[in-house]
């Protein structure tokens, strides 16, 4: 019989109708959608092997979770996946408060209405999309918020004394009966209230004001939580980690071609915007290289970590400074360019927490550092390593180049310049056309340009140019030509 033709008790008994508790829910269709091969966890880049097949174990285990990692680790994003581990639809009785289960019901409202109408009490059905609650916590949270208290106003109304179990009015917890409930940045709860989810998670019922209540409550419960040597604002106390079936960790990106794939899943493009800025694939690695030397650091707190949102943000406003350049010139059409790198700044320097070395020397400062540190490991793969030390009068893959910038004395690449103006410049610099010719060879004609400027970018990180920042735009040089003209 279909859902929609079952409207009451009797008619939910007649179909044969058979209540799994939640944790059986997500375990019965984890165990189908393992054996069919199709993916758990679809969106979620990197955990494959690590974090997905501890989540899946802990769920067939009927277990409680507690994901436990740094900022930006994906670890809400988990927890909202498991509705789709959820039946589709379940019933419950219509006007219950607690989602009861019409064939287990609960609360005194169900049990009362069951006992007077008997298998005509009406029902209604929930969809699964409806089965997640979410609480962050925070100090201002208060048992009542969570589980409940007495309602004065709904005792005056009824007219009845508080020691009726009818004035009581439910929290949020028993409100998500039948759910999955997430309190996200679980140490920042008070430990006085973490104390009152110990029943609920281990027994099952919720204790209000005194009245002695047996609610067996159905629940999946998952945390989330930072290190506790980060998290200096409080800690889990330590009879709560006990009741939590498992404790998973979670981590951030492992490679650079996984940070790719989520920033591009994440990032918030419109199509306008994404064909009018071409951007090549180097400038995409680049981009995610920079959250890498973020987490390594010297002037960021690696306790604190770097968040996935960073690149993700970075890569919105990378395309936003074409786009916005673009514009400008009144053209349609525009090949990102490594110059435009300096408008994910701001991008940056709100997401790091910065130690005291960081603080010195500004938070700009250090986006500008980790942007020359991402450019300076990726360079070694696209063309010969850059010696500190060579043997004087040796010819280099590089000697030519910076010759020409000795004879030349540099030159201005400004924000704004147009298209041709940019190419024009870089196309005149006869020396980096070779290197990308002999190097580079099978590259895309439109990214040449991103990667003449690449080169540069990296010879000054390698100490062979100067780059100084002008009003408008960067100014390249030769490092000594300049001093030795003054002479």
């Amino acid at each position: 019989m279909k859902i929609e033709n079952i409207n009451t008790l009797g008619e939910l008994k007649a179909s044969g109708y058979q209540s799994k508790s939640i944790k059986e829910e997500l375990r019965t269709n984890l165990r189908e959608k393992i054996k069919s091969g199709k993916p758990t966890f679809e969106g979620v880049h990197g955990f494959e092997n690590t974090v997905i097949p501890e989540l899946e174990r802990a769920i067939l285990s009927r277990h409680n979770i507690n994901l436990l990692g740094l900022r930006g680790q994906a670890k809400t994003r988990l927890a909202r996946k498991m509705i789709e581990l959820l039946d589709e639809y379940i019933p419950f009785v219509t006007g219950s408060e607690i989602n009861d289960d019409p064939l287990k019901p609960i609360s005194r409202y169900s049990k009362d209405l069951i006992a007077i109408n008997g298998d005509a009490t009406a029902i209604s059905w929930l969809h699964r999309s409806d089965r997640f609650f979410e609480k962050l916590a925070t100090p201002d949270v208060t048992v009542a918020d969570l589980i409940g208290d007495i309602d004065p106003i709904k005792a005056a109304n009824l007219k009845l004394s508080y020691a009726d179990d009818r004035v009581i009015h439910f929290g949020m917890i028993p409100r998500a009966n039948r759910c999955i409930f997430v309190i996200n940045e679980l140490p920042d709860l008070q430990a006085r209230i973490q104390v009152a989810l110990f029943n609920i998670l281990q027994e099952g019922d919720i204790q209000i004001r005194g009245f002695k209540l047996r609610m067996p409550l159905d629940m999946q419960f998952v945390f989330t939580a930072n290190p506790e040597d980060y998290t200096n604002r409080g800690n889990i106390v330590t009879p709560l980690k006990d009741r939590i079936g498992s404790q998973i960790l979670t981590h951030y990106p492992e490679t650079v071609q996984i940070a790719r794939t989520i920033t591009e899943q994440e990032a918030k493009l419109d199509v306008a915007q994404s064909d009018m800025v071409h951007v090549p694939s180097l400038a995409k690695d680049l981009l995610e290289q920079i959250s890498f030397e973020a987490r390594e650091s010297e002037y960021i707190d690696n306790k604190s970590g770097v968040s996935a949102r960073m690149s993700i943000t970075a890569y919105e406003n990378l395309l936003s400074t074409a786009e916005r350049r673009s514009l400008k010139a009144g053209v349609d059409k525009t090949t990102l360019r490594l110059s435009d790198f300096m408008g994910i700044i701001p991008s940056i320097t709100g997401k790091v927490e910065l130690v005291y070395e960081g603080e010195q020397e500004g938070a700009a400062f250090v986006a500008q550092n980790l942007i020359g540190s991402a450019i300076h490991t990726f360079f070694p793969g696209y063309f010969p390593k850059i010696e500190k030390l060579e043997k004087p009068d040796e010819k280099t893959a590089y000697t030519d180049l910076i010759e020409w910038f000795f004879a030349e004395s540099g030159f201005e690449l400004l924000d704004d310049a147009t298209d041709e103006e940019y190419q024009r410049i870089l196309g005149s610099i006869v020396p980096l056309e070779i290197l990308v010719k002999k190097y580079q060879p099978q590259l895309e004609k439109e990214d040449k340009f991103f990667m003449k400027e690449f080169i540069l970018w990296a010879m000054v990180e390698y100490k062979k140019l100067s780059k100084d920042r002008i009003t408008d735009g960067y100014q390249f040089k030769d490092m000594y030509g300049s001093y030795i003209s003054k002479l």
